[in-house]
């Protein structure tokens, strides 16, 4: 399967920059890139940013590992953390 990825950065409640992957099925809109953006981050703990096209941007596409296309497959989407994430 191949994957685009979204590169996101999202400003935190304390100051700190959230940077994370949206992974999801090379067709895909913008919006629902969004909405599983948002998603992700209602998970969360602490209190974050909204999340708009400003922040999450097409990065490429490539070619997904099994697990990642396992998760898409249950969720619609998966996520990379990168940094600042927990």
């Amino acid at each position: 399967m191949k994957v685009a990825v979204w590169d996101t950065y999202v400003k935190r409640s304390d100051g700190r920059i959230m940077h994370f992957d949206i992974l999801v099925p090379s067709d895909t809109t913008e919006s629902s890139v969004i909405a599983f953006g948002k998603a992700y981050l209602s998970s969360k703990e602490f209190v974050n940013a909204d999340l708009s096209s400003r922040e999450c941007n097409f990065c490429h596409i490539e070619k997904a590992p099994k697990e990642v296309i396992r998760r898409i497959v249950q969720t619609g989407f998966d996520i990379l953390e990168i940094e600042n994430c927990d």
